[in-house]
């Protein structure tokens, strides 16, 4: 991803202190930016959805192309230092090799996320037994100490 640094080369960059937010869940804004160095998490509804430390990574993506206000908090973890692009828009028609490197990426997002969609499709149709382990797990962690587990019922005489 270092590419994407040198099309970005001249640039302003801007530092960020640690607890910063770059981007706010819901909060419009039609900025884009790329990584230079520090660490950051990407927050949904109180969730962590991903840690991004790799220089030349790209955030605030969403928010731009889809023309809506951001569906998460990008957080700063420790000093950052980004670019940060207030004509997104201008700036990925005026480099396709950047855009296509974004199209990549979230084309590759949208294969996992339909993969792991299809787990759960899976799942809850009771075709993958693998994955009601993780339902069991949850449900024996959050039993409350002292009660008691509930037995099967009996099987129905016919």
């Amino acid at each position: 991803m270092a590419d994407i640094l040198d099309y970005c080369e001249g640039m302003a960059e801007v530092s960020f202190e640690p607890g910063a937010m770059l981007i706010e869940e819901g909060v419009p804004t039609r900025k884009l930016y790329v990584l230079i160095e520090g660490e950051v998490d990407v927050i949904r509804r109180d969730q962590q959805v991903t840690h991004i430390d790799e220089p030349g990574s790209i955030f605030g993506e969403m928010g731009v192309l889809l023309d809506m206000p951001p569906s998460a908090t990008v957080q700063a973890l420790a000093e950052v230092k980004a670019y940060v692009i207030d004509d997104a828009l201008t700036f990925l028609s005026s480099r396709s090799e950047i855009s296509l490197h974004l199209a990549t990426l979230l084309a590759r997002r949208l294969y996992y996320t339909t993969s792991y969609l299809v787990d759960l499709q899976e799942q809850a149709a009771g075709k993958r037994e693998d994955l009601d382990l993780i339902d069991k797990i949850l449900a024996t962690l959050t039993q409350r100490p002292g009660a008691k587990k509930k037995k099967p019922a009996a099987p129905a005489k016919v």
